[in-house]
């Protein structure tokens, strides 16, 4: 269940997908602000101040990506992309804008909630005070940053520095998708954002090192034609 000042903002021009989410999320206990346009949705962020945002690409009156660049100009709150099956590329130029997942039409309510309390657990992680935590956890995976130590169900297992560095930048956003370039420029650098072969190599060393079937990974999940996301449990 969401809690009862979790405020959920959807900008969403379809009636029906509304409805949809209207039933799913006030049944959970989120409060809803609905907007059917660009414009107003952003004249809403500003006066409810949401936990979260629900964002429809194809809106009538603005790009859904001009949303995403002005609204991550005041606010860090999740913003979780609606797109449909042919908008791959725009799923990919929504991350690296600046949201921090998405959904494709059509998905499951089941889906739906999960996305949204990792997103806002995340979130919450984040924006909590005081200084950064020495070490991440996420299911029975363990980064010790202060050590550069991982651990996996209680082992330690030996990373090389790609390996660790990689690692350790999908632990940090762990629940988030990252696209290929975002993780080529963290771990690379900026020279080598179409070296997306040097991805394929190293999350294959990195699942056969750390999840206990490679081939049907636990945590280091593929997003086709996106990137990569360390999958945390709902």
């Amino acid at each position: 269940m969401g809690s009862p000042g979790q405020r959920v903002l959807l900008i969403e021009d379809e009636a029906q997908m509304r409805r949809f989410l209207r039933a799913a999320l006030t049944a959970h206990g989120y409060r809803l602000v609905e907007s059917e346009t660009a414009e107003e949705g952003l004249r809403q962020a500003t006066a409810y101040n949401p936990e979260l945002v629900l964002l429809d690409l194809g809106l009538p009156d603005l790009d859904g990506l001009e949303v995403i660049r002005r609204l991550r100009e005041w606010t860090a709150a999740p913003i979780l992309v609606l797109s449909a099956r042919d908008q791959e590329e725009q799923k990919i130029q929504a991350l690296d804008s600046g949201a921090d997942d998405y959904l494709t039409k059509p998905f499951s309510t089941g889906e739906l909630l999960a996305r949204i309390r990792v997103a806002l657990r995340n979130a919450e992680r984040v924006g909590g005070e005081g200084p950064a935590e020495a070490t991440v956890t996420v299911g029975d995976l363990r980064l010790d940053l202060a050590r550069r130590q991982v651990f996996a169900r209680g082992r330690e297992v030996h990373l090389t520095p790609i390996e660790y560095k990689l690692f350790a930048v999908l632990m940090k956003h762990a629940g988030r998708v990252l696209t290929h370039r975002h993780l080529l420029k963290e771990v690379w650098g900026p020279s080598h954002l179409d070296e997306t072969q040097y991805l394929r190599v190293y999350m294959v060393q990195l699942r056969h090192k750390l999840e206990l079937e490679p081939a049907r990974p636990r945590y280091l999940v593929t997003e086709p034609g996106v990137g990569y996301r360390l999958r945390t449990p709902s």
